[in-house]
């Protein structure tokens, strides 16, 4: 039986050459830099709500943690959705989420209201206009030989997002307190409604665009490819390290402000950390999108994570001053979304990018379910001991394992490069 026609097929982007790959980079990293910002600049208001509330950084940080969680589980079901019927309503539904929970965020006073506008709204709308869609609705309107350097530039558009927010959100804060600040995060986020109609159309598409250049197409189910996915060892152990990434970026989004003041730092320099974390995210993600297409992706992901393990250590015994902590996060910056182009890399060379924003959803599931675990016991670890020494600790731990556990990862060796005489 043939299958519907979808409405969008005839004004899909990836059918109208004339519009050109740069405009679908900016759709995409604009997207992931409006989402990623606000989210990520939240972490800036724990202290505020806490003030406000009285509820307490434990239960606080469960709303964070639980953000955390849903941003990952929304994305594989949002990656079948974008498959089959496009991206575009998938990434409006998103974008308008997100501004109504960062709106609603200074209204709630329980622990049960701030996970249903920061966990539910604000995460749950970050997750539909995430990742999984966007990088697989770029991998559908490139060409292959550019997707590298093209999962870069969109993953350094979430980097932009968080350099120019948190400052953003700093400023506004200062000058006219944390709810205005808020509010005008939930306005700006609705910049990204335009890229929607960019980035609209499926897998049906890509394949038959795939198929006017004489590849023949083989056809697979989305439960037959995600079954496909899950008993590859290969993938396992791409989603076990991606895990441990996880658990890094959530506990240093959401508690790097907290790690300032107990440092006894002023919060302008925690504005700054963040804001350097996304300035050198753009460094590491820009450098990223070339090597891949020079190393194999599962070696860069090792080294990555080798790096975390070292700058952390170096930063743990280091004295805690204003120069320590920003040089900290410039490095952790290099490394810090900079696994998303590698990771996504390797899901589309494995299984293709018919299906690839459900199967890099699963990924991002396993990430979130890291950050859950990061930003919940980042509080918890702070309420027991009165530091986050052993957070510390235990994210040393996990980046020595992802760096050993992505090497048995089965990637075919890079053909030699030809240099030019």
């Amino acid at each position: 039986m043939p299958q519907p026609a979808d409405p969008s097929a005839k004004t899909s982007p990836l059918a109208n050459p004339k519009i050109a790959v740069g405009l679908v980079l900016l759709a995409a990293g604009g997207t992931f830099a409006v989402t990623m910002g606000a989210r990520q600049s939240m972490g800036l208001f724990l202290g505020m709500l806490n003030t406000s509330t009285g509820l307490g950084f434990a239960s606080i940080s469960l709303a964070f943690a639980f953000g955390q969680l849903w941003w990952g589980l929304t994305q594989p079901f949002a990656g079948m959705v974008s498959d089959k019927y496009g991206a575009g309503r998938v990434l409006v539904t998103g974008v308008l989420m997100v501004a109504l929970g960062t709106a609603l965020t200074p209204f709630m006073t329980t622990t049960l209201g701030l996970i249903f506008a920061i966990g539910v709204l604000a995460a749950g709308g970050a997750g539909l206009a995430g990742p999984s869609v966007l990088m697989a609705a770029t991998a559908r309107l490139i060409p292959p030989e550019k997707r590298g350097m093209a999962t870069g530039i969109v993953n350094a558009g979430g980097s932009f997002g968080q350099f120019v927010f948190a400052p953003i959100a700093a400023g506004i804060t200062a000058a006219a307190g944390w709810v205005v600040s808020l509010q005008s995060l939930a306005v700006l986020t609705l910049l990204a409604l335009p890229a929607a109609w960019v980035l609209r159309g499926n897998s049906q598409q890509a394949a038959a665009g795939v198929a006017k250049v004489g590849v023949p197409v083989k056809t697979e189910t989305t439960g037959q490819a995600v079954k496909r996915a899950i008993a590859d060892r290969s993938f396992q152990l791409l989603a076990a390290g991606f895990f441990v990434c996880g658990f890094h970026v959530a506990f240093i989004a959401v508690h790097l402000p907290g790690v300032v003041a107990a440092c006894g730092l002023p919060v302008a320099v925690a504005a700054w950390a963040l804001g350097m974390i996304g300035l050198f995210n753009i460094v590491g993600s820009f450098g990223m999108g070339w090597a891949v297409g020079r190393w194999r992706m599962k070696s860069l992901l090792s080294l990555v994570y080798a790096v975390r393990a070292v700058a952390i250590l170096a930063f743990l015994f280091a004295p805690k001053t204003q120069t320590v902590v920003l040089v900290f996060a410039a490095v952790i910056g290099v490394s810090y979304l900079s696994t998303v182009p590698p990771t996504a890399g390797l899901v589309a060379k494995f299984f293709g990018t018919a299906h690839m924003a459900t199967i890099f959803g699963i990924v991002m599931l396993a990430h979130q379910i890291g950050g859950f675990l990061g930003a919940y016991f980042g509080g918890k670890s702070f309420e027991w001991t009165g530091s986050y020494d052993w957070m510390w600790y235990a994210d040393i731990v996990l980046a020595v394992g992802a760096a050993l556990i992505n090497l048995p990862i089965r990637e075919a060796r890079l053909a030699p490069r030809v240099v030019a005489a």
